[in-house]
């Protein structure tokens, strides 16, 4: 570890003009930490792809090396919970934000933030899944505990074919879930219905302005897209039905009205994977385990090296990419 290695660095000038390149570092210059973790494996998620094109102001501290998942191998620690040796997991705690990210070889980290891979996932698996696939495991926790069954009527999921979509859709179905899956990728329908989607909408269909309610379409939903998909989504929800909110690709705004609430009884479940506890972390990496199917998770990633993240993480900005992307940091 004393030797340079690489890493993918994003800066900005005087001007608040953004730059980023892969630079040769060392430990020194990593933040502060408990446990330094080689990093086998890591991700493109639609966070890193913001950060990374500039597209949106993700980065709080600068110079900062993105990426805010990695799976990877304990090689120092002063942690009590961790040993050289041992196979972790990050997701999200600000790292890649105003914590030194997991696109280098090494990560310095909190020994707090990780929890240990588990059995039976790879750590190549493990990046498949992400904060991403992780999220999307949340989305579905969220919704069982509001009490929706695979009985009670389709579940929609929207942005079908990005990496919580495609996720959730597989964890759904593998529960015996009938799931509705909009995209804009109408083309890709073949994919999304060997992830188990069994109906195939136009995102059109709910991005636009809509009825403050409609006909009731779903039991449920996950969305991952927010603004008018999200309004839209909760109008066309059943009676006594939730929906899992985790983002904001259309946008932050929600111009809705309460009446799907206070009408139809309505709950909107906002699902945080940044900053969630440990013991939620720890049960959602154990569900995956279970609960998702790995061949459909091999099915819906593709693996790159390091040398094409940033160009990959345009494509997924431009929405270019399905699924899931791993980084392989072997290769």
């Amino acid at each position: 570890m004393q030797e340079p290695f690489r890493a993918i660095v994003i800066d900005r000038d005087e001007n608040k003009v953004q730059s980023v390149e892969t630079r040769e570092i060392g430990l020194d210059d990593l933040m502060e930490g408990d446990v330094v973790v080689e990093v086998n494996a890591t991700t493109i998620n639609y966070k890193d792809g913001l950060a990374i094109t500039g597209k949106a102001p993700v980065i709080r501290r600068w110079p900062m090396i993105p990426g805010i998942d990695c799976a990877g191998t304990v090689v120092q620690s002063s942690h009590d919970g961790f040993s050289a040796g041992d196979q972790v997991i990050l997701n999200g705690w600000g790292v890649g934000e105003t914590h030194t990210g997991t696109y280098a070889r090494y990560a310095r980290l909190n020994g707090d933030w990780l929890i240990r891979r588990p059995d039976g996932i790879s750590a190549l698996d493990a990046m498949a899944i992400g904060t991403a696939g992780y999220t999307a495991m949340l989305c579905v926790m969220a919704l069982e505990r509001h009490g929706v069954t695979p009985g009670d009527g389709p579940v929609v999921v929207t942005g079908a074919n990005g990496g919580v979509g495609t996720v959730a859709i597989a964890i759904l179905s593998k529960l015996g879930f009938e799931v509705v899956a909009s995209t804009g990728r109408t083309s890709e329908t073949d994919f999304l219905t060997s992830l188990g989607a069994s109906e195939i909408i136009d995102r059109a269909e709910l991005s636009e302005p809509g009825r403050p309610l409609g006909k009731e379409r779903w039991a449920a939903g996950i969305d991952s897209v927010g603004s008018h998909t999200l309004s839209n989504v909760l109008a066309m929800t059943r009676y006594g039905g939730a929906v899992a909110a985790c983002g904001l690709a259309q946008g932050m705004d929600l111009p809705a009205t309460v009446m799907p609430f206070i009408l139809r009884g309505i709950a909107l479940l906002g699902v945080d994977s940044v900053m969630a506890p440990r013991a939620l972390r720890e049960e959602a990496w154990q569900r995956l385990g279970t609960d998702l199917d790995l061949s459909k998770l091999h099915a819906l990633s593709k693996t790159i090296a390091f040398d094409d993240i940033i160009p990959t993480a345009t494509d997924l900005i431009d929405g270019k990419i399905r699924g899931r992307v791993v980084i392989d940091m072997e290769k």
